[in-house]
């Protein structure tokens, strides 16, 4: 039996890392604070690593990891990890979007609270034994307008809070519903230059990407209500850490509180240490123990699921699959992937387009990772075994196949379809794959019905609708000493073409298809092996 290894990069909990060895079906190595080759001659056989922020696993850190399957980070952001290094590999990247939710709400909220009343400044000024009430009024957070950027889990939280305080809240998110927003008693606005002049308050909680990086520049924060005051503990980089001091040393805004910084540790030289509205933290967002025991336990049960059982949670690189999930379409995967190599076969070498199209019960459930199960059989003709279900779509778009999945209630033969048809250079191949009970079958190619095991070596003949042709194919088969296990003949019409395909218990040698292909009965003959 073959033990998954995973490296340990970064400290976690150590209810994390007994996680990970519990019932011992996972060896777990902790070498925390490698760099350069020690690193990299860390990871050579694990399949498995589990980090936090501080080591990055960067495309030679995968290159050097052969073996690898998963990263997984303990945390909410995945900043130090290569993802599309990742996904190019094959590699599946998970993070703990839930363990640190509750931790970084009750920080941001405590940051909102210290910037309101002075507190650091406060505590500063006590401790060089001053007693200076009048520079350190504040503001109440009753009756103020709270601006949430980004409604997910910790927005969420930050909202509830807030409306206990008496706070009237605003949120702008592209990606949560209408529906959502009222049911959390949230004003929700399409815009986020409307919703900047009406806050008194605003708090970041967005992922750092190429459209949010410097959401709140210096145009922006030019359209805030005067006298503002901003909270990031989201990502640095949210905010334009020049134009923010610009905006703080003219009045635009009255003060801020940031946990997180564009560089990290930030420079000593940072404009804004200089400013006495400023209230900074060690980006300590996720800094609570009980954070840290749930994210490492959230972590290892994650990558425990993924290398054990093949369930994938919390991925970002491709859909989670749960358990629930996975029992139920588990053999439609598992079809799938023959269904796409079969059909690589068949079909055009330039292929433009594949449609996929699922019938029946299947569609109760999610069948991205049946399509991603399909591409990677298909695909693997092109691009070898290292073709999985993370990498096969950007091996497709590289490609330029366009790949379309649809999903059909319409009345058929069969309880449940999963039928395939690709396209290129002017030809069109297809082919059908349903259950009979639990057993699988190829149920149809290139518009024939057929009923053939899908596993093994198929040789796959089209040719006329004639008497005592399958008696010859037998024949020669026999005396070439390849049995034949199974047989289905499908055809449209009588004395039209027809389609042979039989399961084999061998490879037949090339002499044999010559001979098969000399008949002129006989229009085209494929091996196919599954």
């Amino acid at each position: 039996m073959n033990i998954p290894k995973v490296l340990v990069a970064d400290p976690v909990s150590e209810r994390g890392i007994e996680e990970l060895r519990r019932d011992g079906k996972v060896e777990v190595i902790v070498k925390t604070g490698l760099k350069g080759a020690d690193l990299l001659a860390a990871v050579t056989d694990v399949e498995g690593i589990v980090v936090r922020s501080q080591t990055k696993i960067t495309a030679e850190v995968m290159a050097a990891a052969q073996k690898l399957k998963a990263v997984g980070r303990a945390g909410v952001g995945v900043d130090n990890v290569d993802v599309e290094a990742a996904t190019q590999r094959g590699v599946v990247v998970m993070n703990t979007p839930g363990g640190n939710t509750i931790s970084t709400a009750e920080h941001a909220f405590s940051l909102m609270m210290a910037v309101a009343r002075k507190i650091p400044q406060a505590h500063a000024s006590i401790l060089a034994h001053k007693w200076d009430r009048k520079s350190f009024e504040g503001v109440e957070l009753h009756g103020k307008n709270l601006a949430i950027l980004g409604m997910g889990r910790i927005g969420t939280e930050i909202s509830r809070r807030a409306i206990a305080f008496g706070m009237r809240v605003f949120a702008y998110d592209p990606y949560i519903a209408p529906a959502r927003a009222r049911s959390l008693q949230v004003e929700l606005l399409e815009e986020i230059d409307v919703i900047l002049p009406l806050a008194d308050f605003i708090t970041l909680h967005m992922p750092l990407t190429p459209e949010t990086h410097h959401i709140l520049d210096a145009r922006r924060l030019a359209l805030t209500k005067k006298g503002v005051r901003i909270i990031n503990c989201a990502r640095g980089g949210l905010i334009d850490e020049t134009a923010l001091a610009e905006a703080i040393r003219s009045g635009q805004v009255a003060g801020a509180a940031l946990d997180v910084f564009e560089i990290e540790p930030p420079p000593a030289e940072l404009p804004l240490f200089q400013l006495p509205q400023m209230v900074f933290t060690p980006h300590l967002g996720a800094s609570t123990a009980e954070a840290q025991e749930s994210v490492g336990v959230e972590i290892a049960e994650a990558m425990r699921a993924l290398l054990l059982d093949g369930e994938i949670r919390n991925a970002v690189n491709m859909p989670s699959v749960d358990r629930r999930t996975l029992d139920a379409i588990g053999p439609f995967i598992a079809l799938g992937e023959r269904l796409g190599r079969f059909l690589s076969q068949i079909s055009a070498k330039r292929c433009e387009t594949l449609q996929i199209t699922y019938r029946g019960t299947v569609t109760n459930h999610d069948t991205t990772p049946v399509t991603r199960s399909i591409l990677k059989g298909f695909l693997q003709t092109v691009g070898g075994p290292d073709v999985n279900i993370v990498n096969a779509p950007a091996l497709a778009q590289s490609l330029g196949l366009k790949v379309n999945a649809t999903e059909s209630n319409a009345p058929g033969d069969f309880t449940d379809l999963v039928e395939i048809r690709a396209c290129g250079n002017g030809l069109e191949s297809s082919v059908g794959g349903a259950f009979f009970g639990s057993t699988p079958r190829i149920v149809n190619v290139n518009g024939r019905f057929v009923e053939a095991r899908p596993d093994g070596v198929l040789l796959l003949l089209e040719n006329r609708d004639r008497p005592g042709i399958v008696g010859q194919v037998g024949s020669l088969l026999g005396q070439h000493n390849v049995n034949i296990a199974g047989m289905s003949l499908g055809r449209t019409e009588a004395g039209g073409r027809a389609l042979t395909l039989l399961n084999l218990d061998s490879i037949p040698p090339e002499g044999l298809v010559a001979n098969l292909l000399a008949d002129e009965d006989i229009y085209s003959i494929q091996v196919i092996r599954l």
